[in-house]
């Protein structure tokens, strides 16, 4: 299945241009899901009253479903059954169960849901492909990191070699009479790294893409680099940036020349870095499928590709190096940070951090600088003589 995730700021359109994006496939004959993130977007076919109803109902367009994901329900149901496996610990505490009546959402519960529900989306074979309008850029940058991140804590708090001692806790257990918690906490971990694994499979996957909305202007410009650098930052390929809500040509005199002239300024400059693709604005906001098309989205990319971080030999050269390529187009010199740490390097653009694991070739070497150049940034590594393999 091919993947696009669709965000931009907020108010930006983003959700009617995953609408229609999902329309325009579906009346093209392939097999669509539309699945909503946002609590309040309007892709619910459940609501007579919605304007996108009767584009977004797949009893009205033939190969389009569409999906809101219900994160209270989610998280009541996990709740309860992470209650029902750790059961044998809570009897040996004396814990009263909890109704799932009682469970609220907890921080974190939207998000774990809505990975849960891209995943299974994504693994659906009923489907050709799969359209996620994601919440607006903040919010959706820190949802695409989450998986790396927790797996990643997962591994420093409980690392798998701390299970050496696994065997003996059968043995334990009989003694105490129930399943030793260590155990239920080591197996609930691993079950939580798989998930995530799934998941950061699918953000990888070499038919997902991120496509951004953003209406030109000075806040929409600064809120694209702003998601373009945070994307990059986590290895997610780009590939169109909508241009939203664009105004037509006015005469000088009226009162839209000076909005005109600055949205024209705006795609000048996104042209020379992206593939810009102008929405024209309806003049109101559009309802029902005969508006959506008239948007004329581009159509889901039909390419496949990943985005790659690679290492360049330069150990026959003069410098004696090798060095390491990391894309990060938006980012700016004053903006970055490095710290090596151990087997890892933690990479500050901006706002973003990214702890990212080194390559095998470049453990074995030392960091001997740094230089940012034409939205890339190239990490140079010296061999380390006490550990590179010596050459007879």
């Amino acid at each position: 299945m091919r993947t696009l995730l669709i965000t931009g700021p907020g108010g930006s359109g983003r959700t009617t241009t995953a609408a229609a994006t999902a329309l325009a496939a579906a009346r093209e004959g392939t097999r669509t899901l539309l699945l909503g993130t946002d609590p309040t977007d309007p892709t619910d076919p459940a609501d007579p009253t919605d304007p996108l109803h009767s584009a977004l109902g797949a009893e009205t367009t033939p190969h389009l479903t569409t999906r809101r994901i219900d994160p209270d329900t989610t998280a009541r149901e996990d709740l309860t059954a992470l209650q029902t496996r750790a059961a044998p610990a809570l009897d040996l505490l004396g814990t009263p169960r909890l109704d799932p009546e009682e469970f609220t959402p907890l921080p974190g519960a939207e998000e774990l849901a809505i990975l849960r529900a891209l995943r299974d989306a994504a693994l659906d074979d009923s489907y050709d492909l799969l359209v996620v309008d994601l919440p607006p850029t903040p919010r959706a940058l820190t949802l695409l990191a989450l998986p790396e991140e927790l797996r990643r804590y997962l591994r420093r708090l409980l690392p798998p070699e701390r299970q050496a001692a696994r065997a003996l806790r059968p043995m334990l257990g009989r003694l105490a009479g129930v399943p030793m918690p260590a155990e239920w906490l080591y197996e609930t971990a691993a079950r939580l790294d798989l998930q995530l694994a799934a998941v950061e499979a699918v953000l990888a996957d070499r038919g997902t893409v991120v496509r951004l909305v953003a209406e030109p202007g000075p806040a929409g410009a600064d809120a694209v680099r702003t998601a373009t650098l945070g994307l990059a930052l986590r290895g997610l390929r780009t590939d169109a940036l909508i241009a939203n809500r664009v105004l037509p040509e006015s005469d000088p005199d009226s009162w839209l020349a000076g909005p005109v002239a600055q949205q024209r300024k705006t795609l000048d400059e996104w042209r020379q870095s992206y593939d810009v693709h102008p929405v024209a604005h309806l003049g109101r906001d559009p309802r029902g499928a005969d508006d959506l098309a008239a948007l004329a989205v581009p159509p889901a990319p039909t390419g496949s590709g990943t985005v790659t971080w690679p290492v360049t030999d330069h150990l026959a050269d003069d410098d004696g190096v090798l060095v390491w390529h990391v894309p990060l187009p938006g980012a700016r010199r004053d903006e970055l940070d490095l710290v090596r740490r151990g087997d890892e390097i933690v990479v500050t653009a901006g706002p973003f951090r990214r702890t990212v694991p080194l390559p095998s070739a470049l453990r074995r070497c030392t960091v001997a600088g740094a230089a940012l150049r034409d939205g890339e940034l190239r990490i140079r590594f010296r061999p380390d003589p006490a550990l590179w393999p010596r050459t007879r």
